[in-house]
């Protein structure tokens, strides 16, 4: 008897076990594991990355301004140099030969010049004795013909002093046609003395080209050529030859090339972080200072002002960076990597990147009632109203089910983002894993394992 009653409570125990059995294998059929983490305060700031170069703020390029061979180089790449300071020298003897001869016509036509204003003075000198005789003669003309009125003198001698007056205005007439014509020799003169002297700077500016000096302190950045080379200057869609580069170090910039996404959130003042690839385990603080206004092509390089046709490739934009204390070894070309803070909060409400996830409005409620619903979305069924997507995450509410929750978000940091509404402080919210987080629906039942890290690519 005591060994049926025992039989018999095992048996209900065994039952009881597998019912228990039974139910939580059901139960958990209907359960997906997840990562979690919590909704929580800090500071967060938003940061571009971009690379690109080191570059003077101001550096010239000298080219050739005539052409000729390269007689000396006074410098050597890296080299120091002063404002005003030789820097090359060109082939000059022509150009030489002809100053000097420009030089000479100039004293020669100034000297001209000088021989016909004193032959105006003495044009000048001889028609004012002419008019003074002029004068005279009409005197004595009038005296006389009063006389010969009265029969005081004879006609002969009348007649002499009408013949004398007549002489000496044909004499002054002559004069004065001559002060004309020293004059007319005088104005040419001077203008072949302006032509002289154009001249002159015209070939004084063809030697000074062959002569190249510093524009500013500097120092030099690039010397292409060597001594004996022949340089040209540039004509129309040729350039010229480049002698060397003189580069302002003393200030430095970054200029990096943001992308066409990001380039919206790009202001000037806002600072900067930039690292020298040949400087590793250095940062130097910089600010914006420049933003480019023409988009560039990114696999050509060239601006889309300089292309007549539109494109649909990748765009980035050119942005200038000024570093506050530029290091002494920078040169221009190296390799560089900027990160711009363009926003910052602090003790704000922020959640991992990777919570985020997208939802069509209309079928966030899961259907009530339904045993056995899948937790995992299948191939999703033609939608009957049009979708609306909304942002948010999923939390893990106290009944262990996924309840999704529409976010309002803010700055993006590197790992995290921040939220302005729809959390709150503590919430446990679904990390991952991104396939989970991709089919998950609302209201699903979940299981938070955080021991697994998952390495599924995000």
């Amino acid at each position: 008897m005591n060994f049926k009653k025992i039989a018999i409570i095992v048996g209900i125990i065994i039952l009881l076990g597998a019912i228990v059995g039974f139910t939580v294998s059901q139960t958990q059929k209907n359960v997906v594991a997840v990562q979690t983490g919590k909704v929580m305060k800090q500071d967060i700031s938003s940061v571009v990355t971009s690379s690109g170069e080191i570059k003077p703020l101001n550096y010239v390029n000298v080219g050739a301004n005539a052409m000729g061979r390269i007689v000396h180089l006074y410098v050597k790449e890296g080299d120091k140099v002063k404002k005003g300071q030789l820097l090359a020298q060109l082939e000059n003897v022509q150009s030489s030969a002809d100053v000097e001869q420009m030089k000479a016509t100039l004293a020669s036509s100034q000297t001209d010049a000088l021989a016909s204003e004193a032959g105006l003075k003495t044009a000048l000198a001889r028609s004012n004795s002419s008019h003074a005789d002029l004068a005279r003669a009409k005197l004595d003309y009038e005296r006389a013909e009063g006389l010969f009125k009265s029969q005081l003198i004879s006609r002969q001698d009348y007649d002499a002093k009408k013949a004398t007056y007549e002489v000496a205005q044909a004499v002054a007439a002559q004069e004065e046609a001559g002060v004309a014509q020293s004059r007319a020799q005088v104005d040419s003169a001077h203008g072949r003395v302006s032509q002289a002297r154009a001249q002159l700077i015209h070939a004084s500016d063809v030697l000074n080209k062959t002569t190249y000096t510093a524009p500013y302190d500097g120092v030099v950045t690039n010397l292409p050529v060597h001594e004996g080379e022949t340089v040209v200057m540039g004509i129309q869609n040729a350039p010229g030859s480049t002698l060397m580069t003189v580069s302002d170090m003393a200030v430095v910039t970054a200029e990096v090339h943001v992308d066409e996404t990001d380039i919206v959130n790009i202001a000037n003042g806002q600072s900067a972080e930039v690292t020298i690839d040949a400087m590793p385990g250095q940062t130097f603080k910089g600010k914006v200072t420049q933003i480019g206004d023409n988009a560039i092509v990114r696999s050509t390089g060239l601006s889309t002002a300089q292309s007549t046709a539109s494109s649909q490739e990748a765009k980035d934009f050119k942005v200038v960076i000024t570093l506050e204390a530029p290091p002494k070894t920078a040169r221009p070309g190296l390799s560089a990597t900027a990160k711009i803070t363009t926003g910052s909060e602090r003790d704000v409400l922020t959640i991992p990147i990777q919570a985020l996830t997208m939802r069509d409005k209309n079928n966030l409620e899961e259907k009530k009632g339904k045993k056995g619903a899948n937790t995992v979305a299948a191939a999703a069924p033609p939608a009957k109203k049009e979708a609306q997507d909304v942002q948010g995450v999923f939390v893990v509410t106290k009944a262990k089910k996924a309840e999704f929750r529409e976010v309002k978000t803010g700055l993006t940091g590197t790992t995290d983002i921040q939220v302005k509404s729809g959390l709150q402080e503590g919430d446990e919210i679904i990390t991952g894993s991104y396939k989970v987080l991709r089919n998950l629906r609302n209201g699903a039942g979940v299981k938070v394992d955080n021991s697994v890290v998952n390495k599924e690519p995000s």
